[in-house]
C-alpha cells in the first residue's frame, strides 16, 4: 500500500512540552509546574456574557473576520494598550488562538525557501509553522547573559539573501524575558534596512512586571506596516479554553490570511467572540488582579532561588521562571525526569524550547501559592541531595 503520510509532518517532531504531564496525571500526590495555563476562573462578568449569548440564540457562524463589534474594541485596545491605529475593517482578523493566528500568518508571507528567523528558548510552534508554510526557520540561539534578550546584532549576523520574517516571541515563553523600547528600536533599524517583515507574539503583553511598560514593535516608527501583531484573550483574561485570538497588520497581508481562515476554519467561535467584546469592555480590572497575583509568586519563586543558591535571572514578563540547573551536570530533560521520578514535581525541560535551552528549566508560576510552596521544598530537598 502507497504511504498515506506526508514526509513533512512525519518529520516534525511533536511538542516536548506535554511528555511529563501525561506521566503526572496518573501519578497520586504529584506537582505540576509544567503548563502555561492561568489557573483563574475566566471572570464571572465575561462567563456571563458567553451565556447570554447563548440564550438569545447567538449560535451562528459570524463573519469570517469576526463579529464586528469584537474587531472595533480590539481596534481601541491597540490604540489606547500599544498607541498602534488598525482599521477594523481590514486590518484585524479573528482566529481560533493566537496559533491559528500565527499559522495563517505565515502561510500567507511565505514563499518556498523563504527564511524565518526565529529565536529561541520559545515557544515551540514557529519553527513547525514555517515548515508548514514551506519556509525555513533559521535559529537565533538567545544568550543567557544577555538574560534570553534578543539583540539587533544577533539579528543581523542571522540574515541572508532569503531572509524575510523574523519572529519576536516578547514577553518570552519560556524565559519569562521582555524586550526593552530601545533594543526594539535597534531592531527596527535593521529590519527595514533589510526589507524584512515581523510577526510579533504579543499573547503575554498584559503581564510584564517592573517600571516598563510592553512596548510594542508595532508602534515604532516606519514599523507598523511590517508588522503582525498577533494577541489573544487565553493568557490575559484567563480564557485559554475559549480559543480566541487575533492579529492585527497590514491590510494586504490580513487580506491573505482571511482567504486560509475562511477555508480552513470559517469563523472563531460566536460564544467566545460575544465573551472576548465584554472583555475588553470591562476587564482591565481582571487583568491588573490577575497580575498582581503574579507578580507576587514571581517575587516568592526568585526569593526561594536565591535561597537556594540556584541560578536564576530576573524575568520581567509571562508567568515563568527559568532557572539554571548547569551546576548538576545533567541535561535539562534528564533533571526534570529525577525530579519527578525522585519528588513528584513536574517541570518542562529547556530543551522542549530549543537547543539553547539546556541547563535549564521551564517552571510556571500560574499555580496557587500554596502548591508553589509545597513544589519549591520538594526541590530544594532534590538540589541538597545533588549536592552532597
Amino acid at each position: 500500500m502507497r504511504n498515506p503520510l506526508s514526509k513533512t509532518i512525519v518529520e516534525i517532531e511533536p511538542s516536548g512540552i506535554r511528555k511529563f504531564f501525561d506521566v503526572v496525571n496518573e501519578m497520586e500526590d504529584a506537582i505540576s509546574l509544567g503548563v502555561g495555563e492561568p489557573d483563574f476562573d475566566t471572570p464571572w462578568h465575561i462567563r456571563d456574557e458567553g451565556i447570554y449569548s447563548l440564550e438569545k440564540g447567538r449560535t451562528f457562524y459570524t463573519s469570517n473576520a469576526g463579529l464586528r463589534e469584537l474587531k472595533i474594541e480590539i481596534a481601541k485596545y491597540m490604540e489606547r494598550k500599544c498607541h498602534v491605529t488598525y482599521d477594523f475593517n481590514h486590518e484585524i482578523i479573528v482566529t481560533v488562538g493566537g496559533s491559528e493566528a500565527i499559522d495563517i500568518a505565515m502561510r500567507a508571507m511565505l514563499d518556498p525557501g523563504d527564511e524565518v528567523l526565529i529565536p529561541q528558548p520559545s515557544f515551540v510552534c514557529y519553527p513547525p509553522c514555517a515548515t508548514l508554510a514551506n519556509g525555513v526557520p533559521v535559529i537565533i540561539e538567545l544568550q543567557a547573559e544577555n538574560e534570553f534578550c534578543l539583540t539587533a546584532e544577533e539579528v543581523e549576523r542571522a540574515i541572508t539573501p532569503k531572509t524575510k520574517l523574523l519572529v519576536l516571541p516578547f514577553p518570552n515563553n519560556p524565559t519569562g524575558s521582555v524586550m526593552s523600547r530601545k533594543a526594539l528600536e535597534e531592531i527596527a533599524e535593521v529590519v527595514i534596512r533589510h526589507d524584512l517583515f515581523v510577526l510579533s507574539d504579543e499573547i503575554y503583553a498584559e503581564l510584564t512586571y517592573g517600571e516598563e511598560e510592553h512596548v510594542s514593535i508595532a508602534s515604532l516608527p516606519g514599523m507598523q506596516e511590517r508588522t503582525i501583531v498577533i494577541n489573544g484573550f487565553s493568557k490575559a483574561y484567563a480564557m485559554t479554553g475559549w480559543r480566541l485570538g487575533y492579529a492585527c497588520g497590514p491590510a494586504v497581508i490580513i487580506e491573505q490570511m482571511l482567504k486560509i481562515h475562511q477555508f480552513a476554519i470559517m469563523s472563531a467561535p460566536t460564544t467566545s467572540q460575544y465573551a472576548a467584546v465584554e472583555a475588553l469592555r470591562n476587564g482591565d480590572e481582571d487583568i491588573l488582579r490577575m497580575k498582581e497575583e503574579y507578580d507576587g509568586r514571581r517575587r516568592y519563586l526568585l526569593h526561594r532561588f536565591r535561597e537556594m543558591n540556584l541560578e536564576c535571572f530576573e524575568p520581567y514578563g509571562a508567568f515563568y521562571i527559568f532557572p539554571c540547573i548547569k551546576e548538576f551536570g545533567m541535561t535539562s530533560e534528564e533533571f526534570a525526569e529525577k525530579l519527578l521520578e525522585s519528588e513528584k514535581v513536574a517541570v518542562v525541560p529547556g530543551t522542549a524550547f530549543g537547543a539553547s535551552g539546556e541547563g535549564f528549566i521551564r517552571i510556571s508560576y500560574a499555580y496557587s501559592l500554596e502548591d508553589l510552596k509545597k513544589a519549591l521544598e520538594r526541590i530544594e530537598a532534590f538540589i541538597t541531595k545533588l549536592r552532597k
